[in-house]
Formats: structure tokens, sequence, C-alpha cells
């Protein structure tokens, strides 16, 4: 397996967990505070790293005092970080996240140097991009950026791997060249509104995104597990069953082991029942990066749920 780009978004998280929620206008003050990093990027490229893979991430952060920290805490990972980019005159990304009972959360995200992440960016490197093995992108820097990495990758053959998250729209054409879809069930009806398309239950999602052409769609359904769709199949493969603590990056997670699964030659079902038992294993901690489990956590969990 070559080096995995994970090319997307990093913040600091500044987490309160408490027994409940505040409704609207209303304060709550018995929460604990942790201070951690996280963003849909980061937390897939950790999460990546962690599951065995080799990986480059792409991204740029601030000229604040957590910039450096989160830079080497990065590459403590032994992720590559030579491509993320240190901006002047503007703050790394940052998320507010209120976590509260069975894992439920508020989560507030201002994008900062994660949107000076341009395509012109891309461009500068592509001699070096086209080394890739895969590509793995969310949604958290600028949509034309992550359409002139699609391109890219479709010009030198290299698969891509988009999880719409947060949802928004994307051309259709770029959806086409997109190899693995990943969305949760409300990105999915996001999806399903935007091709004018009629609601189906959750089981049906996946194999009703096939109209928008990507080779396969995986919709993640939280405790109901995950459903895929490709031409030739379509299946569901139900949740571990776990105590909750925190999904705050459960979807990065599952995001991160299923790419390296997929680079390692794994079927597609054998590939979502590794990312899913790195999702149940980070769904009992708190926090983003620091629930993420390594490859023997995930290799033990599921020998544990196999028979003897």
């Amino acid at each position: 397996m070559g080096k995995i780009w994970v090319i997307g978004s990093s913040n600091v998280d500044l987490i309160m967990q408490m027994e409940r929620l505040p409704d609207p206008g209303e304060t709550v003050i018995d929460a604990s505070f942790i201070q951690t990093f996280g963003g849909k990027g980061a937390n897939c490229a950790v999460a990546a790293a962690r599951a065995g893979g080799d990986i480059k991430f792409v991204n740029c952060v601030g000229d604040d005092v957590y910039a450096p920290v989160m830079v080497d805490t990065y590459a403590s990972e032994g992720m590559d970080v030579s491509l993320i980019s240190r901006e002047t005159g503007v703050s790394s990304g940052t998320a507010l996240v209120m976590v509260g009972k069975a894992g439920m959360n508020y989560i507030s995200v201002a994008s900062g140097a994660n949107f000076r992440l341009t395509p012109d960016r891309i461009d500068a490197v592509e001699e070096e991009f086209a080394t890739a093995s895969r590509i793995v992108l969310q949604c958290e820097i600028p949509m034309e950026t992550n359409i002139r990495i699609i391109e890219l990758a479709a010009k030198y053959g290299i698969p891509v791997q988009l999880n719409l998250a947060p949802a928004m729209e994307m051309p259709m054409e770029s959806l086409k060249l997109v190899d693995t879809l990943i969305v949760n069930e409300n990105e999915a009806r996001f999806l399903m509104k935007q091709a004018g398309l009629e609601m189906v239950p959750d089981a049906e999602l996946a194999a009703a995104l096939q109209v928008y052409g990507s080779k396969a769609v995986i919709v993640t359904l939280g405790a109901d597990g995950a459903v895929i769709a490709t031409p030739e199949m379509e299946k569901h493969f139900p949740a571990y069953p776990v105590d909750v603590i925190d999904t705050t990056a459960a979807g990065d997670t599952f995001c991160g082991a299923l790419t390296v699964a997929l680079g390692e030659g794994k079927s597609y079902g054998e590939a979502i029942q590794f990312a899913s038992a790195a999702s149940a294993i980070s769904v009992g901690r708190l926090g983003a990066i620091p629930s993420v489990p390594r490859r023997e956590e995930i290799d033990a969990f599921i020998a544990d749920l196999s028979p003897e």
C-alpha cells in the first residue's frame, strides 16, 4: 500500500461534557472541560495512521499558539506533515463542542485557516500528488478545492474516498468521479433532496444514491450500522453493540480505518467491518483524536467477537 493523502481540515476542539445539553437560552453549569485537537481532516488522518496507513496530511493551520502543537501532534502519529502550511493573519480552525448524555452533541466551527487550503495549493504540488495511492476528502475546506482534487485524481487514476460531511452541494460530474462516497443518514437525505428523489427508508438510501454515479455508496446509520450499494451488490452491516460516551469523531474514525482497509486489498465488506470496529471503540471515549483507536486495538476488538 502506497502513501494515502488525507486532504482536509484541522481544528482546536474546546469540549464541554455535561449530563444534559442546554435548551436555547439556558445555561448549564455542571460541565467538565477538556481541550483537544480535531477537525474532520485531522481526525480521519489520525484514524488512518493509527489503523496502519502511510499518511500524508495536507492542511492549513493559523499563526496562533495552538498551531505548532497541532503540527507536532500529527507528526508524532507518524504522518508526513510536509504539506501542512502555517498561515499568517488567521487563527487555526476552532470547534466548540458540547457533549450530553448518550454522546449527543452540539458543535460549532470557526473554519479559520482551513479555508486557506485553496485549489492553487494543490496545483502547486501536482507532481507529488500524482504519486498518491489513495485520496481521502471531507467538506471542511473550500468546495472548489475538493472539486479540483477530484479532477486531478481522475487524471492520474487515483481512487478518491469522499465523506460529504458536512453536507453541501457538489456537482454531479464530480461525484461521478468518486470511488467511495460516504454519508450519514442526514447527509444522504440532503443528497436525495438535491437530486429530486423520493425519500426511502434508511436501509435503501445507499442504493438510491447510486444515481450520483460513485462506484460505491456507504451510508452510516449510527447504532443501526451501515449500508453499502455498488452496481454489483447491496448489503447491511449491523453495528457492534457498545456503550456510547461521545460520538464526536465516530464518522471520521470510520472513514480513516476504511481507507486503510481498502488500501490493503480488503473487500468492501471486510473494510466496513474493520471500520465499524474502529468506530465502535471511538464512541466509548471522550474527545475526537483522543478517542481514535490503534491497529492493535481494532484487531483485538474484532478477534474478541470472532468465534473460536
